[in-house]
């Protein structure tokens, strides 16, 4: 990662001083005021629309001609360049700014010359930068640490989080040199940063916010301790309180702390006198915080409200989902909620939109089985299906398959449900239950001149048929199924009511995976595998090869887990004429995989043992996701 270390490179700025002329006055301009006045004049004012966010354009054309060094002028002048406000108006609102000493946005808007939705989408347009949205914002407790709340106020910074060698923080002034420079003092050394902008009415009132109350999980639980929490407490809050309510600040840190530590899911099960909270990390849960059952009403009160589920129903299975900046990383949450005979058990779905797509060889797929990969996606038409249960990857590597092969010269397309990470170039359609189902997605996307199609899941005949009419009519198509291997993909698209002779003329491969934990490189034990183990590993017990298993208790960098990390373990079936033909036959599974065998076909859990042998992960962890006793 490049890092910042020059205290007068501000990010945005570019090396021919375009930006300082856009974003600073001239001395001689005689309406000009002495001083960086610059976009601040338009931040101080920017307001929020009518739903209450703050208006972001993720791709700012202004930016990139300043970049390009043709921007010029400042805000006043570029509002009447753009025809927003007249020359006339902009004289009248400069002297009435030096009248009232107001700020010359400020001014704009109770003259009545522009409206605040017009000027707060001017400023997203004009700075480039992401606007702070502090209600949908989560704060990152180790980055408000490292700066005073006087120091914040001072220079209108708000750190938010910090991962790595990257400071997310909000500032009504991105191009504020002085503010810059105070960051770097407290900032660790090699760490940039990435301005988020808002106004300075907001950011202070976050700031307080921020600042003014605990944010750690165990000191919000001891504040619980001092007074009942009442239901009506978090159904009526105001905008206001919801930053400051002790029940809103636990669930903020309670999703935080998982989001941090890499967690896929959290469960909140209610026993009979307590809750317990599980962390799902790496695959396998874990006891993370035991809560007092008192407090669970009001927590899973809030936990549906920001999921927009019902509040009233807790007898009737409900689903939601909710969006959060945690600590500067874009999380998605799927939440579901089922009556137990203690209450309401709620599960969270962490899909964390900061992940990028992993090129293949970093899922951990073997030589062979990258070679089969992309023989199979070389092939111009048919369909790939990737199975497995949930949470096995599918999704995962059906994306790093569609990015290597995602170019201008073809048309990709998907239908996904829900649309878990966001691939440029490629066309998403998000699948609403009775709005779009996946076979008239299908339909739709077959007009949309597509040349590959992902679909997210065949979950029924209808969708089945539609697909493979899509890949016998020359598209490539992905898609998965819920089978135990590879094989069991036939029996079941048998069941959907396809014939034999379409599934065998249709497929190329179908691929079944699983994720299994690797041993933490830091801590893990070498030790050679007894006579029953070397059976399993099928090699020779006399002379047993080295092998690792995980430290009992872990280190500090496995958080005590003694495995950090998964990787993919993976059996793929190539279907060829000998396999098309078996199959169109009426041929058994087992007769499929006969005829697979002989043609060098290796299993999971074949692919497991060699990353087993390769020190990347141990018998215990395989014998947890596949059979390894067949």
């Amino acid at each position: 990662m490049k890092q910042n270390n020059d205290k007068n490179d501000i990010p945005g700025k570019d090396s021919s001083g375009a930006m300082q002329e856009v974003f600073m006055l001239e001395e001689e301009d005689d309406r000009m005021q002495q001083g960086s006045e610059n976009i601040k004049e338009v931040i101080d004012q920017a307001p929020k629309s009518k739903n209450g966010r703050e208006l972001v354009s993720t791709e700012s054309s202004f930016l990139q001609k300043v970049k390009k060094g043709d921007g010029s002028g400042r805000i006043g002048d570029r509002l009447v360049s753009r025809g927003i406000i007249s020359e006339d108006q902009l004289n009248v609102a400069l002297q009435e700014k030096k009248v009232t000493g107001k700020l010359l946005g400020e001014v704009l808007v109770d003259l009545g010359f522009i409206d605040d939705e017009t000027l707060s989408a001017f400023l997203a347009e004009s700075s480039g930068f992401e606007i702070f949205d502090p209600k949908h914002t989560i704060f990152d407790g180790a980055a408000l640490g490292l700066i005073e709340k006087q120091v914040a106020l001072k220079y209108h910074i708000l750190p938010v989080s910090i991962d790595g060698y990257e400071a997310t923080v909000a500032m009504s002034d991105p191009y504020d040199v002085v503010a810059m420079d105070t960051l770097r003092l407290y900032l660790p050394k090699n760490v940039t940063v990435k301005p988020i902008v808002t106004t300075p009415a907001v950011l202070s009132e976050a700031i307080d916010a921020a600042y003014g109350y605990a944010s750690s999980i165990n000191d919000i639980m001891k504040e619980l301790e001092e007074g009942k929490i009442k239901v009506s407490d978090i159904t009526t809050l105001s905008e206001e309180e919801s930053y400051s309510h002790p029940i809103v600040r636990l669930v903020n840190a309670l999703v935080f702390d998982a989001v941090k530590m890499g967690v896929s899911d959290l469960h909140f099960e209610p026993e009979e006198n307590f809750i317990r909270l599980r962390y799902r990390k790496d695959g396998v849960l874990f006891t993370a915080q035991t809560l007092h059952k008192q407090h669970w009403s009001p927590i899973s009160q809030r936990i549906k409200i920001i999921s927009r589920m019902n509040i009233a129903d807790k007898l009737a299975p409900q689903d939601g989902r909710f969006h959060m900046n945690v600590g500067g990383r874009m999380a998605d949450f799927r939440v579901s909620s089922l009556p137990t005979v203690h209450g309401e058990n709620i599960v969270l779905r962490v899909l964390d939109q900061s992940q990028s797509i992993m090129p293949l060889e970093k899922l951990g797929f073997s030589e062979s089985n990258l070679e089969k990969i992309r023989r199979a996606q070389s092939r111009p038409e048919g369909i790939i299906i990737v199975t497995g249960p949930t949470g096995s990857g599918k999704t995962t590597s059906l994306y790093s398959m569609l990015n290597e092969i995602n170019d201008v010269e073809v048309n990709i397309q998907t239908l996904e449900d829900p649309v878990e990470y966001s691939l440029g170039m490629i066309r998403q359609t998000h699948v609403r239950e009775g709005v779009l189902e996946f076979a008239d997605g299908i339909k739709a996307m077959l007009r949309q001149d597509p040349d590959i199609i992902f679909i997210g899941e065949i979950r029924d005949g209808e969708t089945a048929n539609m697909a493979l009419k899509a890949a016998m009519t020359g598209h490539q198509v992905y898609t998965t199924l819920h089978t135990n291997d590879s094989f069991g993909a036939i029996p079941r698209l048998l069941d959907l009511d396809l014939k034999p002779g379409m599934i065998a003329g249709a497929i190329i491969a179908v691929f079944a995976q699983r994720l299994v934990r690797k041993v933490c490189v830091d801590c893990r034990l070498a030790y050679k595998p007894d006579e029953k183990e070397c059976k399993i590993l099928g090699v020779d017990h006399k002379e047993p090869p080295e092998i690792f298993k995980a430290r009992q208790g872990g280190c500090q960098m496995c958080a005590g887990q003694g495995y950090k990390g998964r990787v993919a373990v993976v059996e793929i079936l190539e279907f060829d004429e000998d396999i098309d033909e078996v199959i169109a036959d009426n041929g058994t599974k087992a007769e499929v995989k006969t005829v697979a065998v002989e043609k060098g076909f290796k299993n999971m859990k074949d692919d497991g043992i060699l990353k087993i042998l390769d020190g990347m992960t141990t018998i215990e962890a395989l014998s947890r996701v596949v059979d390894i006793n067949k």
